[in-house]
């Protein structure tokens, strides 16, 4: 199992931080433009803890050698079920350099999108005080 996965069903967000790397770009599935560095990363993921609610992984593909994986996943938001990915990739100290989120269905992405858009500034406070 991922460490990151782990870290994501443990709920612990101090371990999810500490799995990404300064210079991770996190791509959004409801964003146009991808987010660059640790702190936003870290304040978005705990965004998503805060608006997902039984949140679980269902599969994990990958290598466990490799630097690329595939975590599926299952949520609701707003009373909606979505199913996502999350597609990450490792750098040479096993630290997360690249993270991006597919969702399905289109209703579900809108809802995540209007809970995540109710969550921004307050993501965008946190990484601040990160930075």
């Amino acid at each position: 199992m991922h460490p990151f996965r782990q870290a994501v069903e443990a709920r612990d967000t101090d371990a999810m931080t500490a799995l990404l790397a300064d210079d991770v770009v996190f791509t959004s599935p409801v964003a146009y433009k991808p987010y660059p560095g640790k702190a936003i990363t870290a304040a978005i993921l705990r965004g998503v803890l805060r608006v997902f609610t039984d949140f679980r992984y269902v599969r994990e593909i990958g290598d466990p050698n490799g630097r690329d994986h595939a975590l599926i996943f299952e949520a609701k938001v707003d009373g909606k079920t979505v199913n996502g990915c999350d597609f990450i990739h490792t750098d040479d100290e096993g630290l997360i350099d690249d993270f991006m989120v597919m969702v399905r269905p289109l209703s579900g992405a809108q809802a995540l999108a209007e809970a995540m858009g109710a969550q921004f500034d307050r993501i965008q406070r946190e990484a601040l005080g990160e930075a």
